[in-house]
């Protein structure tokens, strides 16, 4: 495979207009490059210099992050992209699987949350007398402590 060239310096964006165009503080932008979510060159000068890429991954972290991805979560897929160029439609695709995967567990729970709550959700208490229909005689406990309406079957979701 070829060695991609670095971008010139004239094609990057300052950490100025990388913050304006992101609606990101400098200091925000400095925060993320030490938990290597971007990765600036540095003009001769010293000064970062972003690729317009950066944009749409530190838009991918504010919109992730706003999802309840922790940073790490975040780092680990961004990882997956490509470095010194700028992601193809298919390297982002890549990425967004298993955030798909993800996100879909957290629907169907958040989905069983806002069906169950205000019903018995399977916690083990047996102090509503709906409690009897759903979970009559706690028989939820065998998947383990805690909502089990809510939560699932602990076998079921992914280590």
């Amino acid at each position: 495979m070829a060695d991609i060239p670095p971008p010139r310096h004239t094609d990057a964006l300052s950490i100025g207009d990388l913050a304006k165009r992101t609606g990101l503080s400098v200091s925000a932008i400095r925060f993320y490059e030490t938990k290597k979510l971007v990765s600036p060159i540095r003009s001769a000068g010293g000064q970062r210099r972003f690729l317009r890429s950066d944009i749409r991954r530190l838009s991918f972290v504010l919109i992730a992050q706003q999802l309840g991805f922790s940073i790490e979560d975040i780092r680990k897929a961004l990882a997956g992209l490509p470095p010194g160029r700028a992601p193809t439609q298919k390297d982002w695709e890549h990425i967004s699987r298993a955030f798909r995967a993800e996100l879909e567990t957290r629907i169907s729970t958040m989905t069983r949350m806002r069906d169950n709550l205000d019903n018995c959700i399977g916690c083990g208490c047996l102090s509503l007398k709906k409690c009897q229909l759903y979970n009559p005689a706690d028989r939820l406990k065998r998947f383990g402590p805690g909502p089990r309406l809510i939560v699932g079957d602990p076998s079921e979701r992914k280590a």
